[in-house]
């Protein structure tokens, strides 16, 4: 039976030392797995190498992240101990890795796991063994289940939604739209392309050609010759930067001029603009979220200033014109403050729980009146974008911003 409310005392024993006692008992640590009184084990996949490996740097990024914050004393006094393995964007690699930090490292959870097909193989797992998988690096709708999946949450606006926007502003801005698409052949591809067919609505019949591609392919020259074959005049290109980088310029180098809309995965200018040319990609359009690093309108924005001197100190070697270092340094920030609500109740139950109560919550480089917001229901933590156009050397905003309800 218990006795917690009991009003009688024990003889000898002051109500002084019995209040204490409580306030004891009331702050007592609670932890799972991974966690404990001088540390906290986050486990994370990216792809160092293979057809994905220029999102490495997001890799090395959160890396040099934790152990700024490492330096800097911790998260309520415990190290940050992030163990990142290499899958390289593998999906079968993906879950031997997870299995390895699950069930031999013992994390309290895992963070920014990239890929839509590599989180996609480890989603169940995940959810079977009950170990928070937050704040994915993939944009896939899937992520913001808590009803059939409640361990594994989002962070950045989802594809769907995405490929909605562009469809709708393309109908709206483009004289008899003849579409092409090129689209990774998974979930991630798929994703944007239902959301795009979705947007399109009754002229889902004016996309002309659409083709995928493999990431085992060499390159995706072919497939832009079919697609500039089909008398296409806009270009819907779904594709790691790699591959978006291969069809940016592979359309110029043949000279094709479509109207390009380009997903925001993709957006970098160090990873997919430079490498198709700048010439070949002016007026391309994206979606964006964040503060891009050569947009010079952010250089004395105290957020930018931040980051960048953050990473002249910390990351010396990434690059300042790279946007997945801005991704990375904004979803650890989100993460670092969640584990800080944690206080000294670190189980993976109160994990979620607290990535779950976030209200209008500014995150760190995110564009102005972008903000996180988060509930039991909600496990989309972005659901804002503004739609920007390349010009000469770097991105420029335009437009409202867009809610993931109004688009």
């Amino acid at each position: 039976m218990k006795k917690t409310n009991r009003r009688t005392f024990v003889a000898g024993v002051s109500a002084a030392a019995l209040l204490t006692s409580r306030s004891v008992a009331f702050a007592q640590k609670k932890y799972d797995d991974g966690a404990s009184d001088t540390e906290i084990k986050i486990g994370h996949t990216n792809p160092y190498s293979g057809p994905a490996s220029s999102y490495g740097v997001i890799g090395k990024t959160l890396q040099a992240y934790w152990k700024s914050v490492n330096e800097a004393g911790g998260i309520n006094g415990r190290k940050i101990n992030f163990i990142s393995l290499d899958d390289g964007y593998s999906p079968p690699k993906t879950v031997e890795c997870i299995r390895q930090l699950v069930e031999q490292d013992k994390v309290l959870c895992t963070f920014n796991t990239l890929g839509t097909p590599c989180n996609t193989a480890i989603h169940k797992y995940m959810n079977s063994k009950k170990v928070p998988q937050l704040y994915v690096a993939t944009g896939a709708s899937k992520w913001g289940d808590p009803k059939h999946f409640p361990w594994t949450m989002g962070f950045q606006p989802d594809y769907h939604t995405e490929g909605v926007i562009y469809a709708k502003h393309l109908l709206a801005n483009v004289k008899d739209p003849k579409i092409a698409v090129i689209m990774q052949n998974d979930d991630y591809g798929k994703d944007y392309w239902e959301g795009f067919k979705e947007g399109l609505g009754k002229d889902a019949s004016k996309v002309v050609k659409h083709v995928t591609y493999e990431t085992t392919d060499p390159t995706v020259d072919s497939q832009v010759i079919q697609l500039k074959d089909s008398g296409a005049n806009v270009f819907f290109v779904i594709a790691i930067p790699k591959f978006a980088a291969q069809a940016m310029r592979k359309a110029g180098d043949i000279g094709w001029k479509p109207t390009i809309y380009l997903n925001n995965v993709s957006a970098s200018v160090a990873s997919a603009m430079k490498p198709a040319g700048f010439e070949n990609v002016q007026g391309v359009m994206t979606a964006a979220y964040l503060m891009d690093p050569t947009d010079k309108q952010w250089d004395s924005h105290p957020d930018m200033k931040t980051w960048v001197d953050w990473m002249k100190k910390h990351n010396p070697g990434g690059s300042l014109s790279d946007a997945s270092n801005v991704f990375a340094y904004a979803v650890a920030t989100l993460m670092h403050e969640t584990l800080k609500k944690c206080g000294d109740n670190l189980t993976r139950e109160n994990l979620m729980r607290q990535a779950a109560n976030f209200q209008k919550w500014k995150l760190p480089l995110a564009l102005p009146g972008i903000t996180v917001s988060t509930s039991p229901t909600d496990f989309y933590p972005i659901q804002a974008v503004q739609l920007a156009r390349f010009k000469g050397e770097t991105w420029e905003l335009f437009g409202d911003i867009m809610h993931a309800e109004s688009s």
